[in-house]
């Protein structure tokens, strides 16, 4: 599965992961950045994904809207 085949879900469980990782005994402060980077950056994708997934969800209701 690619990146772009990833469900929302998917990556909201990744990004737990990650959170997660900061309360973790593998936490590092060397390490930290880079997963606050990876973090941020997929937070941003899920943000970007809802946003697309709100508007198909209302483009289906307007279209039922108009047929009702």
């Amino acid at each position: 599965m690619t990146k772009s085949d990833t469900t929302i879900q998917q990556k909201i469980g990744e990004l737990d992961t990650l959170v997660a990782w900061f309360d973790s005994d593998e936490f590092t402060l060397e390490t930290a950045i880079e997963k606050f980077k990876q973090a941020e950056q997929l937070a941003a994708t899920i943000e970007k994904d809802l946003a697309a997934l709100k508007n198909d969800i209302q483009i289906v209701k307007q279209k039922f809207d108009s047929e009702v």
